[in-house]
């Protein structure tokens, strides 16, 4: 899914202040196209401004998370990975050889799972669903 989320406003709306260094942060999570550690983040941030620290990033995404501005992901590669939080929900497919993640809505699947909970005795108010598999596409 191709988006960019204005992180910034959303501290704003929860009323964070914003430091020049945490609006970086922000800016770089927004244009995300993935779901990147810390480390990643870090990256990003410091090409913007180098005076950025892994401490900073740290603080700031433990921060962000704790307002509902970021989710963090454990994908099973031993990292924690963040995306903003979504607006809509969505379910994730990692590829297990390349890491990569794949957001998809399965309206079927999100039918299956309500009627699953009904049939146990309960009213489904959320989910989370991580798919790991291999491409069935790539070489061998």
């Amino acid at each position: 899914m191709t988006r960019t989320i204005d992180i910034e406003a959303l501290c704003q709306e929860k009323g964070l202040r914003i430091t020049e260094q945490r609006r970086v942060i922000a800016r770089v999570l927004g244009d995300a196209q993935d779901h990147p550690d810390v480390e990643t983040l870090h990256e990003r941030a410091s090409a913007i401004d180098s005076g950025i620290s892994i401490a900073t990033v740290y603080r700031t995404v433990r921060l962000f998370e704790e307002a509902g501005i970021l989710e963090r992901h454990d994908f099973g590669d031993g990292r924690s990975r963040y995306e903003a939080a979504p607006e809509a929900h969505h379910d994730h497919l990692i590829d297990v050889e390349t890491g990569r993640v794949i957001e998809f809505v399965d309206p079927e699947m999100e039918a299956l799972q309500r009627q699953v909970a009904e049939r146990l005795g309960f009213r489904l108010v959320d989910h989370r669903m991580e798919l790991y598999g291999v491409s069935l596409n790539r070489q061998k």
